[in-house]
């Protein structure tokens, strides 16, 4: 079995999470669609909240190598 150096599987990885991240976040995005949800301005911006801090997260661990703790999401 040929092993992949870690930069091959860096870029492998990324390109399916990252898409995968996207299409699920346009999926999140459709919630916001009010003819066919109901849901008040506190849980959308608690929604917004959590993705935002995440991506926080994201940018801090590509910027250090300090592990960030993360927390589940619940409306």
């Amino acid at each position: 079995m040929a092993t992949r150096n870690k930069a091959e599987k860096f870029i492998e990885l990324a390109n399916k999470r990252v898409n995968k991240a996207l299409k699920d976040m346009q999926l999140i995005g459709n919630l916001a669609n009010r003819q066919n949800y109901e849901f008040t301005e506190e849980q959308a911006k608690k929604i917004v909240r959590a993705l935002q801090q995440e991506v926080d997260i994201i940018k801090q661990n590509f910027q250090s190598t300090d592990e960030v703790g993360r927390n589940d999401f619940k409306l």
